[in-house]
């Protein structure tokens, strides 16, 4: 019997250490939650808000359908909408470009104040040319750019923009360009106001273009 006694006590001792160890260690990990989610809280959880300042833009260097190289400071004075996309876009771009237009004309007079600004994304087709009269049969105030391939990739890589080339392998001479498409509203210094859907409606466009004008 005092075997059996010893046995239990032994057993009990060891289930209260075991909750012990199991409270301690919830308690230890919900402390550690508490402390992270504080410090995503004070940062925003991201650099763009503990810095005040979003990490969309920057400098580029590309070519207008003129064949004059331009770069941010060109637009520099002025708000700038920029769209990325490209001229053979089945939907997305000339859905997005149209609504552009619309708000634009929306505008009327104030539009002048404003640079809408089209990014191909697609260099190996897109010469700058090409993509200055894609634009101009949507609205003559869209500004096309393009040029070699690294310095469309370079304006991709400061606005964040995905771009990826997808091949089709049954037409080899045929492809498409999978990307993002956000309209990106650019202060007169070229800092990033906000960004739009490319689905947004041409009423809100214009409303929200207004106020930065």
């Amino acid at each position: 019997m005092a075997g059996n006694t010893g046995e239990v006590k032994t057993a009990r001792t060891s289930r209260r250490m075991l909750l012990l160890a199991l409270v301690m260690g919830l308690a230890a990990g919900m402390a550690a939650a508490v402390l992270l989610l504080a410090d995503f809280g004070s940062t925003g959880g991201s650099r763009e808000a503990s810095t005040g300042k979003a990490l969309i833009g920057g400098p580029f260097s590309l070519v207008n359908a003129e064949g004059a190289r331009v770069t941010e400071k060109d637009f520099a004075g002025k708000p700038m909408l920029v769209f990325f996309g490209f001229t053979n876009c089945p939907d997305v771009c000339p859905s997005g470009l149209q609504i552009i237009a619309a708000a634009l004309d929306q505008l009327g007079d104030k539009a002048k104040g404003l640079t809408p600004v089209f990014i191909t994304v697609d260099p190996e087709r897109d010469t700058p040319e090409v993509t200055g009269q894609y634009v101009k049969s949507f609205h003559p105030s869209i500004v096309g750019l393009s040029g070699p391939a690294d310095d469309v990739a370079g304006a991709i890589k400061v606005y964040r923009v995905y771009a990826k080339k997808v091949e089709d392998p049954e037409t080899p001479d045929h492809y498409n360009v999978d990307h993002s498409a956000f309209l990106y509203l650019m202060d007169k210094n070229g800092e990033f106001v906000r960004h739009f859907p490319h689905s947004v409606d041409a009423d809100t466009l214009a409303a929200e273009l207004a106020k930065a004008l």
